[in-house]
């Protein structure tokens, strides 16, 4: 009798080279969970087939890198937005180009199709929100409002209004018809990077990198519920289709939440990194996460995972007492989406502003999509996918199978892997094998490794530590035939550095509790503080970062930013003269680590103490002796002295491409006020 084979929860499906360069953005189509598109430094949208290894189509047009893209509905149109405020619509089914759309001054950051009608949203650094006509190429209506970079759009699902998440620590709801803003939700105290609306009631989620998860009632207009403790700042979260629960893709895990209560049904961990983007298809959660060029995409089956009843125990966070299921959760507890009988019909009103505002076809917008080509990489994946099989609709389409499971670690004995040896047609689904593209690499020789040179920016997540070689671990080989290695010789060469790399870390080690021992007592300027009620923690940062200055350790320094960054009440504008010569240094680092918590610390004082230093210097002088006043004003003029010298590097740095090109041209546009 076979021995039954127990499969994984959650499994890696993929991973696959995306683009010539890095991978900038990336999106999963909703409706199949099977088709994936990604943009990239290189200027190209590719799309992909999950779990097949070759390119379906590859998109060109786009003159600078692809921050965004977006897939409607029926996924039979691609929007991108680009680095340089351009948007370009293709008909995936008839492989060409449908629109250029221009009117944004800046980075597209967030893409949506409107449900029903012809419409797409776009979300810019320049902070304005656009929704365009596709049929007409012209912008109907610009949404102002938030003070910082749109990082995610979203329609609710009966079309009717459009939800917008911010790095102002804000998410405002619009309303199509109106043409108006119906209502802000603050509450966040880090940019919100993703909102979803609930597929039913009249609900909306919204992630933050403050790491925290809050749910809206958009009949109250009020915050209905907030799970705390995320892992790490919130990127993608979406819904269970039946409304049932909802997912958060943490680092490297899944989480099940419900609401009203708050609480955890489900933690399954997936060595997914940080992950991009969620869909569901057969019962399956697929999520995909790009690093530099790669792309990979894993599978968790939903049918193993809690989504509702019984609170599951969250592994990471035990301490935290077991919420009670509602009496009856089925039971609908708001107002439901009264959706249009069908897509086919009119489409929907909308407000529009002047026809000033509108923009009309033009010569230039028709070079354009000449310009723009539509590179089919592999005819039979697309023949497959995209044409369709008859006059009418595509949709619904074919029912794809679930990807199988591998079986968990472990679970084959002797007898089930001798049975797996069997040359048999069953073997494909009992034991899947990964359908990857193998790519050809020279041959390795541990005496003569091919040099490979240090990259001029170290990735702050990779596999394997920079500059480490193999051959330093392996004794040189002389003669082709490699004689047996002794113990000692294999430890001794294992060993190699290992002192060394102790001695480093047992340096910073004790850099660092030196550091913590100044906070924890209070030390001010060699002054012990006396025990108070409420100790001011604005002055025990003040003195944690000086002693790390002292210390002359950037790593040190990093470290205690990453924490300080986290609390805006901790920064004044004493520790704005220490910090602003050493985020000069950070973002001159090669590594990446440094120079995204050297920005982060940079915007935080351009938001909160720019105003207030470029105020005091235009501001007449005081009469009379005001000493406090003075004291200002000298702290003032120091930190604009530093700004002015870190706005060069910034607006050097600025032309990058990716992610830092685009955070430095941020920040250079905080900065403007300084020239």
């Amino acid at each position: 009798m076979a021995t039954p084979v127990v499969t994984k929860t959650a499994w890696k499906l993929q991973e696959i080279v995306a683009h010539a360069s890095n991978v900038s953005s990336l999106v999963l189509g909703k409706a199949s969970g099977r088709l994936l598109a990604t943009g990239g430094d290189d200027c190209r949208v590719n799309l992909w087939s999950i779990n097949k290894p070759n390119c379906i189509m590859s998109l060109t047009g786009h003159t600078s890198p692809v921050e965004s893209v977006r897939l409607n509905t029926p996924e039979e149109l691609i929007v991108a937005g680009s680095q340089s405020g351009s948007i370009r619509v293709w008909d995936l089914e008839a492989a060409k180009i449908l629109r250029t759309l221009m009117g944004h001054k800046a980075n597209i950051c967030s893409l949506d199709f409107h449900p029903y009608g012809e419409f797409v949203a776009s979300g810019s650094q320049d902070t304005n929100i656009k929704l365009w006509d596709i049929r007409r190429k012209g912008c109907v209506f610009r949404y102002r409002g938030h003070s910082q970079a749109v990082r995610c759009l979203r329609f609710s699902p009966d079309g009717k209004w459009l939800a917008s998440a911010a790095d102002d620590h804000t998410v405002k709801l619009w309303d199509l018809t109106a043409g108006k803003m119906m209502s802000e939700f603050p509450g966040h105290t880090g940019p919100v990077n993703v909102v979803e609306f609930h597929p039913n009631e009249y609900l909306l989620a919204s992630g933050s990198s403050d790491r925290t998860i809050r749910f809206w009632d958009l009949e109250k207009f009020q915050v209905v519920s907030c799970i705390e403790g995320e892992p790490g700042p919130v990127r993608s979260v979406l819904f269970n289709p039946d409304g049932c629960c909802l997912y958060s893709g943490c680092q490297d895990s899944l989480r099940v939440y419900g609401w009203e209560p708050e609480r955890c049904f489900d933690v399954v961990l997936v060595n997914w990194g940080k992950v991009a983007d969620l869909a569901i298809c057969n019962d399956q959660l697929i999520g995909v996460a790009f690093s530099q060029s790669n792309v990979s995409s894993y599978v968790v089956d939903l049918t193993r995972v809690t989504r509702t009843g019984t609170v599951a125990r969250d592994p990471v966070q035990d301490h935290r007492p077991l919420a009670q299921p509602l009496p009856n959760p089925s039971a609908p507890l708001r107002r439901i989406y009264e959706r249009p009988s069908t897509t086919c019909s009119k489409p929907q009103r909308v407000k529009q502003n002047s026809e000033s505002e509108r923009r009309s076809p033009s010569s230039e917008d028709d070079r354009d999509e000449r310009e723009s080509r539509a590179e089919i990489q592999n005819a039979e994946d697309y023949n497959e996918i995209f044409q369709p099989k008859n006059s009418i609709s595509r949709t619904p389409p074919r029912r794809s199978e679930p990807f199988p499971a591998p079986p968990e670690d472990g679970e084959l004995d002797a007898a089930t892997a001798k049975e797996a040896a069997k040359p048999s047609p069953a073997m494909d689904v009992q034991f899947p094998v990964p359908n990857l593209e193998v790519l050809p690499r020279p041959p390795v020789v541990a005496s003569t490794p091919a040099p490979k040179a240090e990259p001029a920016i170290i990735p702050a997540t990779r596999n394997e530590p920079i500059g480490l070689k193999a051959s330093d671990f392996l004794p040189a080989v002389k003669i082709p035939q490699q004689a047996e290695l002794v113990d000692e010789d294999a430890m001794s060469q294992i060993r190699k550095g290992h002192d060394t790399m102790c001695v480093v870390l047992t340096s910073r080690h004790k850099n660092l509790d030196t550091v913590r021992a100044v906070w924890t007592t209070g030390d001010i300027k060699g002054h012990t503080v006396p025990h108070c009620p409420t100790p001011d923690g604005a002055l025990f940062a003040q003195t944690s970062v000086d002693s790390a200055v002292a210390i002359n350790d950037l790593s040190v320094v990093v470290d205690l930013l990453n924490i300080v960054n986290q609390k805006a009440s901790l920064w004044k504008l004493d520790l704005c003269t220490t910090v602003l010569p050493q985020i000069e240094k950070l973002l001159q680092s090669k590594y990446e680590s440094y120079v995204q918590t050297g920005c982060t610390s940079l915007k935080l004082i351009l938001q909160r103490f720019l105003p207030l230093i470029t105020d005091m210097l235009a501001a007449p002088p005081s009469v009379g002796v005001d000493i406090s006043r003075e004291e200002r004003l000298h702290k003032c003029r120091l930190c604009y002295k530093q700004l002015k010298s870190i706005s060069g590097l910034v607006k050097s740095k600025s032309g990058l491409s990716g992610r830092h090109g685009s955070t430095f041209r941020e920040l250079h546009l905080l900065m403007a006020s300084l020239d």
